[in-house]
């Protein structure tokens, strides 16, 4: 089930590609689509990138002059984007997620945080995407690391369709943010959609259980909602988008809807969106029930990403189950559980 936008919907961003260029960028490369269709119209934007060139190909064929190739060095990269900040320009950093995030985190912090610089890290290879190089290619604990950085905005697109309005989004905000792209994530908009700033769409309404998820999550949450819909299970359904700020009011206001809330997400199940929701409902002693579809914490195998998002759980079947269960009242460590995993 896709969602449709309201007449609301971000205006037109200027096309530079054609009909079949925008259908094979939209499927396989959308924040390097959106930066370029950006920077025909904002001759500030300048892109940097350790050694993801391709990704941005398109925008180096237009603006050579400001686009930056630092190789190997994301450490560098952040640096060197915050200077280019603090001189005026606004520089997307595009890497992937691993060593843009975890890698940099002190470059991230110190460079780009505590001066408030308008530096965007845009995040590929998210969660397992790059499940065969194993650990030090695993992006399972970013958003615990940027939740954590001051003035550091945290930002989780659940399709192609939303990074385009949130990648635009940034172009005008004051300070730091960090993009997290979902690769490979099922449509979830059909239109490029307007999202209010830290706030979470409300997909769909239902009073028996809250599904909330960001990137792929979100897409598992609304077709495992369309399953527990020929149970006779109403979910009321939410997109995440924005991690820091997040939509307290969201939280609560469903929290005392359906009393039960499953947060779904390809992050470690420790500092990310199941944490932000626990530390919503205990801070404002929510009477709710939670429990989470997310990796483990351990050391996660090496292999194809399908077949480890399978293992670990983040599949609409598995969603469903912990539904049912968490309505059931079963979301105990012992119930519910697949065999060793999630």
């Amino acid at each position: 089930m896709t969602q449709t936008s309201d007449d609301s919907a971000p205006k037109e961003m200027v096309d530079v590609f054609t009909d079949v260029e925008i259908d094979k960028a939209l499927a396989t490369n959308p924040g390097g689509y959106t930066i370029a269709r950006l920077g025909e119209e904002n001759p500030r934007i300048l892109t940097l990138t350790a050694d993801l060139s391709a990704v941005l190909a398109d925008f180096r064929e237009r603006h050579p002059e400001r686009y930056v190739e630092l190789g190997i060095a994301e450490t560098n990269s952040i640096s060197v984007a915050a200077g280019l900040a603090a001189c005026g320009y606004l520089p997307y950093i595009f890497s992937m997620s691993p060593f843009g995030v975890l890698k940099c985190a002190e470059q991230l912090r110190t460079d780009v945080a505590y001066n408030h610089l308008p530096v965007r890290l845009v995040g590929r290879l998210t969660g397992l995407a790059m499940g065969y190089f194993g650990t030090s290619h695993h992006a399972v604990e970013d958003i615990a690391i940027a939740r954590t950085l001051t003035n550091l905005t945290v930002i989780a697109p659940a399709d192609s369709n939303a990074v385009m309005s949130l990648l635009r989004a940034t172009v005008d905000l004051p300070g730091p943010a960090y993009i997290r792209l979902a690769e490979g994530a099922e449509p979830v908009y059909e239109t490029p959609p307007r999202i209010e700033f830290g706030r979470w769409p409300h997909l769909r309404g239902g009073p028996d259980i809250t599904l909330v998820g960001h990137g792929i999550g979100t897409g598992l949450a609304v077709r495992a909602a369309a399953q527990l819909e020929g149970q006779g299970i109403e979910a009321d359904v939410y997109d995440a988008a924005y991690l820091k700020p997040f939509d307290e009011n969201a939280i609560i206001e469903t929290a005392r809807r359906t009393g039960r809330i499953l947060a779904v997400e390809d992050h470690n199940e420790i500092g990310g969106l199941f944490s932000i929701v626990a530390e919503v409902a205990g801070r404002r002693k929510l009477p709710v029930d939670l429990d989470r579809v997310a990796l483990p914490d351990v050391d996660l195998e090496v292999g194809a990403p399908a077949e480890l998002y399978e293992y670990y759980g983040l599949t609409v079947d598995n969603v469903v189950r912990k539904a049912l269960a968490l309505i059931d009242g079963e979301h105990r460590e012992d119930a519910g559980e697949l065999a060793a995993h999630s």
